[in-house]
């Protein structure tokens, strides 16, 4: 059975996302899947309400808000975990912390939106972990304000 890594914040209930992860699914029916979202910081979100603590509880409402959904869509997450900031330290550690990822579908923000793709977050993970990495451009669905 293939544990992926899902990483996602803004993009997080998108249907790109959840077609992406399906079709992952449909490839490997033992598929196992975690989701990780990133605490970004409330400054960097298109929408900016709250102040820099609501970071983390922003993070952890968006990740329980998707587990519904993607189970719904056939794809049960085996875990909802919330990362550090930096997306790429959240990968880091997350893969340190439970070794043995098949692969990533990391889902950003199209390149206009997005701070995750400025930082080259994609090649920067494929390149760091040597894994299949699934790059997901989402629009942000109308429900992403940061009280979900």
């Amino acid at each position: 059975m293939a544990r992926y890594l899902v990483v996602a914040h803004q993009t997080i209930t998108s249907p790109e996302l959840l077609k992406v992860v399906r079709g992952v699914r449909d490839q490997d029916a033992e598929a196992e899947f975690v989701l990780l979202v990133p605490a970004t910081p409330v400054r960097h979100l298109l929408f900016r309400k709250g102040d820099e603590h609501d970071a983390e509880a922003t993070a952890r409402k968006r990740g329980e808000r998707a587990r519904p959904l993607f189970s719904k869509k056939g794809v049960p997450l085996s875990d909802v975990r919330i990362g550090a900031a930096d997306p790429a330290e959240a990968i880091d550690q997350e893969v340190a912390a439970h070794p043995g990822y098949a692969g990533f579908v990391i889902s950003t923000l199209p390149a206009e939106k997005s701070r995750w793709l400025r930082m080259d977050l994609p090649r920067t993970v494929r390149a760091k972990h040597g894994l299949p990495v699934h790059h997901v451009v989402a629009e942000a669905p109308p429900d992403v304000g940061p009280w979900l």
